[in-house]
């Protein structure tokens, strides 16, 4: 069995996710994505909006929709502490797809920080919940 080192995924409204994992992959803010394993240097970063991987302790991968927070490692643990985080299993394509499509449409006419933010966050969405068919998601 490989090495793990103990996750917590927390948004203000719950605990998402507590529990064993071998690799956490996340975005930060200016930075690009980064890969924790067990034993990793103390780390301190703010996060963007991303599309987070946390392979656990089975191999299975579980995938999450991340809204902005922060991401700690201290020890053997990585706490990602979110201002909203959602599972992938749990998130609506369906409405994920049109806040895209009006995000993108809102960007055609004008450029607007608010379209800009919602965008990044229908990206994160749809790649958590399956990927996102058609489009770069760094274009954003």
């Amino acid at each position: 069995m490989a090495a793990t080192m103990q996750v917590q995924l927390v948004s203000p409204e719950k605990v998402l996710f507590s529990g064993e994992a071998t690799q956490v992959i996340t975005r930060t803010l200016g930075g690009g994505e980064i890969a924790f394993l067990p034993g990793h240097a103390p780390f301190l970063a703010a996060l963007t909006e991303n599309h987070t991987r946390v392979t656990l302790a089975d191999g299975t991968v579980l995938d999450v929709a991340v809204h902005g927070g922060f991401v700690q490692v201290a020890g053997n643990t990585v706490s990602i502490l979110s201002d909203l985080a959602e599972l992938g299993n749990q998130i609506d394509r369906g409405r994920a797809q049109r806040a895209k499509d009006a995000a993108e449409e809102s960007l055609r006419r004008e450029h607007d920080a608010e379209a800009v933010s919602a965008l990044a966050r229908a990206h994160a969405r749809l790649a958590a919940s399956g990927g996102i068919v058609g489009t770069s998601q760094g274009a954003h």
